[in-house]
Order: structure tokens, then sequence, then C-alpha cells
């Protein structure tokens, strides 16, 4: 299998996150996978968003005044019917870490829109089908107060990747293992993969724990770039699941992991990626 390069909320360091013109960006620089956000609006709609509100860093009202940080709560996207949300620009203004953004309107897509839009594109320009790798933004304290229940949350996003006829190309990816057993025991035809955070034990016995706590071996075990050493690789690899390390933006550290054999990489930065790796 080709080393796989996700691009991050699309290429994040170059156009805004989660946006169709961040998409089209990394579409451009020829990434495998295109990486994402999903929340859900109030009248069911699967939206791609990191937050699930309106985020103070990048978002502004309909209004035209910027969305502050400390009113962030005031603008959950749970409580907003798709209409409603599709009238905030997330674009214009370049978020204070990603000095290369590229600033420019733009709203947070529907999931079907991220789908129909990267197809189009991939067939327009004779490019290979894309993969999707899509995030569920869940926790149990947040059922019924920013998201729906990972029951509904996954059964939504099913059904817009079932329509768009991307299955095969699709996998749900979490730090939430309940909606990773929830696709588990729907029996989806698609890849499952376990997004981990760093934690206090060592990196091996922190992968161990993570599929313990999970209940089975996921896919793609993915974990922060830095707990990434070739122990871990191995064992992830001894137990059947691949290696996808989040979020790795310096061209050194994509040589490192690259070396490691990890079987590919997550990035803000897939024109470092592509220049790094290919």
């Amino acid at each position: 299998m080709p080393f796989d390069i996700q691009g991050h909320r699309g290429a994040r360091g170059l156009a805004p996150e989660n946006t169709l013109p961040s998409f089209a960006v990394a579409l451009e620089l020829g990434v495998t996978t295109l990486e994402l956000d999903t929340v859900i609006s109030a009248d069911k709609q699967v939206v791609v968003s990191h937050d699930p509100w309106m985020s103070g860093k990048i978002c502004t009202k309909p209004n035209g005044r910027p969305v502050s940080e400390g009113e962030e709560q005031d603008h959950l996207i749970y409580q907003m019917p798709y209409e409603e949300i599709a009238c905030y620009d997330c674009g214009k203004r370049r978020h204070a870490d990603f000095p290369q953004q590229e600033p420019q309107a733009a709203v947070k897509p529907l999931l079907s829109e991220v789908f129909a839009f990267a197809e189009a594109y991939v067939a327009e320009h004779d490019r290979p089908a894309v993969c999707y790798n899509v995030e569920t933004k869940s926790m149990p304290e947040g059922d019924g107060k920013l998201h729906p229940t990972p029951e509904e949350f996954v059964a939504l996003i099913w059904e817009v990747a079932e329509a768009a006829g991307i299955e095969d190309r699709f996998t749900l990816q979490s730090f939430d293992v309940r909606t990773l057993q929830e696709a588990r025991r729907m029996d989806l035809p698609i890849k499952l993969a376990l997004l981990v955070a760093a934690g206090f034990q060592s990196p091996k016995s922190l992968l161990q724990k993570s599929v313990d706590d999970l209940g089975f071996i996921p896919d793609i075990y993915s974990p922060d770039f830095h707990i990434v050493s070739k122990e871990v690789v191995a064992l992830a690899h001894s137990k059947g699941m691949k290696v996808l390390p989040w979020t790795v933006n310096e061209a050194g550290d994509m040589l490192r992991l690259r070396g490691l054999d990890v079987d590919g990489l997550i990035t803000d930065y897939p024109d470092v990626a592509m220049a790094t790796i290919r």
C-alpha cells in the first residue's frame, strides 16, 4: 500500500480549516486522504467542523462581527439548523497559529458537500480516487448537549457516506471509543481508527491500554506523533493495526516517522509532506 499522506482538516496550514477551499488545496497537492471532523446540527445534518461551536479564533457572525472566545457557548452548532450555520464565515479571519493561511470567505460545509466536491475534483482532474478519514467530535459529557448519542451520530454519518458511494474509501476515527464500538456493532464495511493522545504511561503501555479500553483491535492506531517509536510501531503491526500519527508538520519529524515504518501521517502542511516523502 502507498504511504498515506492525509491532509489535516484539508490543508489547515495553507487555507481555512475544514472548508471547501482547504480541501481543494489538499486535493491539488495530491493527498491520498482528506482528514476532517464532524459535528451535528439541530436539524440532524452532518457538518464539517472541529469545534461543536463557532470558534472564537476563526468565525464571524452573520452581522460581520467576530465571535469572541468568551461567547462560543452562545453559538453551539447542535442548537442551530444548518441554514443558520451557513450564515457564519469561518475563513476570512486567518488563524493566528497558521500565518501561511490564505484568508478567504468560507462556511462550514456539510459532509455531503465535501464528498461531492472531492469526487468531482478527482474526476475532473483525472486523479486517483481520494480516501476520507472522518472524525466524530464527541465525548460522554457532551451527549444531548453538544452532539447526539453515539448511535445516532454514527448512523447519521453512515447515511451520508453510503449515499455518496464512498464506503470502501471511508475511515471513521475518534478519541471517543463509543463511536467506534457503535460502528463495529453496526458491522459497517469501513475502517476504524483509534485516536490516542499522549498519556502518563509508557507509549507501549498506552497502546495496550487504549486497545483494551476499546475492546477490539481497530484497523488503525492513530497516536500523537511525539509518542511514536520503533517499538510502538512494531507492537501495533504485530496486532494487525496500521500506524497513522498526528499532527506532523515538520519535515524532520516526517522523515523520522517514515524511517520508523509508519503507514502514513496526518499533517496541516501536505505541501511539505508531498515534497518530503514522495
